[in-house]
């Protein structure tokens, strides 16, 4: 019997209803007002954003594919807009205004509806696209009805907010399963010398506990919702098979762990078979930068075991942060399933963007081919002769729009291209998420991208569709997609401190075909609204 499990990067856990097979798509309507409430993910009490009350999960949208969605959202907070965006949905024409988004103004409420399509993996998810809002509240699951099965969740964030403010150079101070986590001590601290037992007398912080029958086959969904680190998750003694990425079936592999960039989501199916008398660690690591923050750990009960019952084995070990050949040995083997729709054979276009670190003003910023993302074009591609390895010789960057104009149904390839940052000997991991569409991810490749060399190893057979990808120190990687959606989309490092540093660019597409862009849309949808039919504030 196989009943699968979801799991998500900040990590809570919700019943799944599932609705007939046979049932016509319907209207479904959600209410929802965001507003701050005290919280204590981690042991320290804080003030954070949640929606309905809720942190995490906030509320669950239940849908089929086909189905509207109908969200009226009231913004409860003071003094800050709102801005969601929607991880994993087409949403065909929301590029016309908002580039999916929805921005409600403080104290304000604005109706919206996005038509469900293409997805039935329940891997959904939404999350606030500004950078405080991001760090502050926990995203949520969109959830797609369509095969009978019982689910978990767990996603995977973290938190930085205790009595610092800084922007870029707070360091995480814990990580959250389902939005708890344990600051400054362990779960397990009879396995990390130095490091004291928490006591976890409060709800609100206590280890996620996930049920479990011994000797079945349980699906578990993750997703990261990570705002700078990228994650490696595991399961004490148990081997995870990865079935889906993003949304689309994957030709299934086996792998004792698995990593989970910042956008990323998974579903791997876990065998419960163990012995059943002992329960198990779930552990969550930090990758792709030097971690300052001990692992997330969380507990796979196996019943009848009480789910108080700690286990006894020490925690599974993620890799080491800087393991990229770990990384890549992964990352490399995803491959679409028989049966997914292949690329087109050729390319229309070829945009090359180079990733890089620079200087403005005295302030860090991230560049695309030296234009970091505010307002002017970069250029279609950069010299030959850029030496990735070391740093910019021109440290200095300018600003722009980053827009790349799309004809409507183009196919275009995308070349990122990482490079070494300002300090010598520094390249990082950078995973790229694309609005408004899914992209065939043909290749990866380390040094520099050579068309003429490196184009003759894509594969153009079974690539993994994704809307998420990573590229990888002093690498390559080349995505295709087709231009089908018209409307302003970004296309932007999910890293979100490196995308409030530049680090973006927008594809416009077929704008001939955009219509009026509604004038509620210019500003702050109701508020704009209001002004624009004369009233006062």
């Amino acid at each position: 019997m196989r009943l699968p499990l979801l799991v998500a990067v900040c990590c809570t856990v919700w019943a799944f209803v599932v609705l007939p097979h046979c049932a016509e798509a319907k209207a479904r309507h959600f209410k929802w007002e965001v507003s701050n409430m005290f919280w204590s993910p981690d042991g320290e009490e804080k003030v954070l954003i949640g929606i309905n009350g809720q942190f995490p999960p906030g509320p669950t949208i239940r849908a089929r594919a086909g189905d509207t969605i109908h969200v009226e959202l009231k913004n409860a907070l003071h003094t800050e807009g709102v801005v969601i965006h929607w991880h994993g949905i087409r949403q065909r024409a929301a590029g016309l205004y908002g580039s999916l988004i929805v921005d409600v103004a403080e104290g304000e409420e604005e109706p919206f509806k996005y038509d469900g399509e293409l997805n039935l993996l329940l891997s959904d998810w939404y999350h606030e696209s500004i950078h405080t809002q991001m760090v502050a509240l926990s995203s949520k699951p969109f959830r797609w009805i369509g095969e009978p099965q019982s689910v978990f969740v767990m996603w995977h964030g973290e938190d930085a907010h205790h009595d610092r403010i800084e922007f870029v150079a707070a360091w995480i101070l814990s990580l959250l399963i389902n939005g708890r986590g344990q600051f400054n001590c362990s779960l397990a601290a009879a396995h990390t010398p130095g490091t004291k037992q928490c006591v976890t007398v409060n709800r609100q912080c206590a280890p996620v506990v996930l049920p479990v029958q011994p000797n079945k086959t349980y699906r578990l969904r993750v997703a990261s919702t990570t705002s700078l680190a990228s994650l490696n998750l595991a399961v004490g003694n148990h081997k995870l098979t990865v079935v889906e990425a993003d949304g689309n079936y994957v030709d299934p592999f086996v792998v004792d762990d698995i990593d989970i960039y910042s956008g990323d989501s998974y579903s791997v199916l876990l065998t419960t078979d163990q012995d059943p008398s002992s329960n198990y660690w779930v552990s969550v690591g930090v990758r792709g930068r030097q971690p300052k923050t001990a692992p997330a750990l969380a507990v796979l009960n196996y019943r009848p075991n009480p789910a108080s019952k700690l286990p006894s084995m020490a925690p599974p070990v993620t890799p080491a942060w800087n393991d990229y050949a770990h990384s890549k040995a992964f990352t490399y083997r995803i491959r679409a399933r028989e049966g997914t729709t292949p690329p087109p054979a050729n390319a229309d276009r070829r945009i090359e963007l180079l990733n890089t670190q620079n200087r403005m003003d005295g302030h860090i910023k991230w560049s695309i081919n030296n234009s970091t993302l505010t307002a002017a074009r970069p250029a279609e591609t950069f010299s030959r002769g850029y030496d990735v390895t070391r740093p910019p010789p021109n440290p200095n960057t300018t600003v722009g729009g980053n827009v790349y104009v799309l004809r409507h149904n183009d196919t275009v390839d995308v070349v990122l291209q990482n490079a070494n940052a300002l300090a010598h000997n520094v390249s990082e991991v950078h995973p790229w998420h694309l609005h408004g569409h899914d992209f065939w991810v043909l290749g990866y490749g380390e040094g520099h991208y050579d068309h003429g060399r490196d184009a003759k190893t894509l594969n153009r057979v079974n690539p993994p569709l994704r809307n998420t990808a990573v590229i990888f120190p002093y690498g390559w990687t080349v995505l295709r997609f087709v231009a089908d959606n018209p409307g302003v989309w970004a296309f932007h490092c999910h890293i979100e401190p490196h995308l409030h540093m530049g680090m973006g660019v927008i594809f416009a597409e077929a704008i001939e075909r955009v219509g009026k862009v509604p004038r509620e849309a210019v500003s702050c949808g109701a508020t704009a609204n209001a002004l624009m039919n004369g009233a006062h504030l």
